[in-house]
């Protein structure tokens, strides 16, 4: 049975900074709140906006977010209030801390109350501080209010037994990432790569592909490929669609140096005749789960600041000519 909203409020504490702050669910996006409840409590890798300001983000290991249609949208996250709490498509936990910079529109599910403003703040800071330059990873904990903390993340299941197998080995596979930078990445971040990607035995342009290639896999790809299935493509066109679409960049990271996601998707591509709606949205469903995982970590161990020297230029400002 679904909790009512009344009093419905969850903890978001990051044990690192000692910070724990309060949001109240306040019945906005009620489908998009319930999924949220009923996923508590869990842990994840906390992230921080790096184009759009400041704002926190991280992966959320609840599959319907990719799904779910939000009754109330802000068509400008820039005019929210601080404190916003969005559940966003993306399999995003988001928090608005102050100002904005990127005009998109979001689905609100509650607010920070106002006293934990402050503490919301500072967390914002040691994060962008953890993301951009130290690398020391930061976990947020997200539980209900006044409950123990703790840590899951769903397992799915398919009738096809080579489906269900891989379903098993992706969610083993994320299981193992969730709370710890994967080896692959960790290796490639610390320019260990056995196919000897990046010419001139360059580093940073191969992480750069990396990062492009994972992050639109994960949202709009598999996050796509989950909205086809529940909203009724035709399994033949969402067979046509998988494999135009996951083959080459998976290849790609493969050479890269992100094995085990090629191997996946390798194995994803072989059973795909003998799927039926059910057991494709289960497989793809936990494939984006591990794929955003992937995604997460590349943006955290990603060297931002070998471009701190870029700064940007007023309007009154021009480049000086040599």
């Amino acid at each position: 049975m679904t909790a009512t909203f009344s009093g419905r409020h969850i903890e978001i504490a990051w044990p690192d900074l000692g910070i724990t702050v309060t949001a109240e669910l306040d019945g906005r996006n009620a489908e998009l709140a319930d999924a949220l409840w009923e996923a508590l409590p869990y842990q994840s890798l906390q992230g921080h906006a790096l184009v759009a300001g400041q704002h926190l983000y991280h992966a959320a290991p609840i599959p319907s977010l990719l799904h779910l249609s939000a009754s109330t949208r802000i068509p400008d996250r820039r005019e929210a209030p601080d404190g916003t709490v969005f559940c966003s498509a993306l399999q995003h936990l988001g928090i608005k801390y102050g100002t904005l910079t990127e005009p998109m529109p979001a689905s609100p599910v509650g607010q920070i109350r106002q006293e934990d403003l402050p503490a919301l703040l500072e967390a914002g800071k040691a994060i962008w501080d953890s993301v951009y330059s130290t690398k020391k990873p930061i976990l947020a904990e997200v539980r209900k209010a006044g409950t123990e903390g703790g840590h899951r993340i769903p397992h799915l299941t398919a009738a096809d037994p080579d489906a269900n197998r891989l379903i098993h080995d992706v969610y083993t596979a994320t299981e193992r990432a969730w709370l710890s930078a994967p080896q692959e990445l960790a290796d490639l971040h610390a320019g260990l790569i056995p196919s000897g990607a990046g010419s001139f035995e360059t580093v940073l342009p191969t992480l750069l592909f990396v990062n492009g290639e994972t992050r639109p896999l994960g949202y709009a790809t598999y996050g796509g490929l989950v909205r086809a299935a529940v909203q009724g493509m035709p399994m033949d066109s969402l067979r046509h669609m998988a494999r135009l679409l996951v083959g080459l960049p998976a290849e790609f990271l493969g050479y890269c140096g992100l094995e085990q996601l090629w191997s996946f998707t390798q194995r994803f591509l072989n059973c795909l005749d003998q799927l039926d709606r059910d057991d494709f949205l289960s497989v793809v469903s936990q494939l984006a789960l591990y794929v955003n995982c992937l995604g997460g970590w590349n943006l955290h161990l990603y060297p931002w600041d070998a471009g701190d020297h870029l700064r940007q230029l007023r309007p009154h400002e021009t480049v000086r000519q040599s």
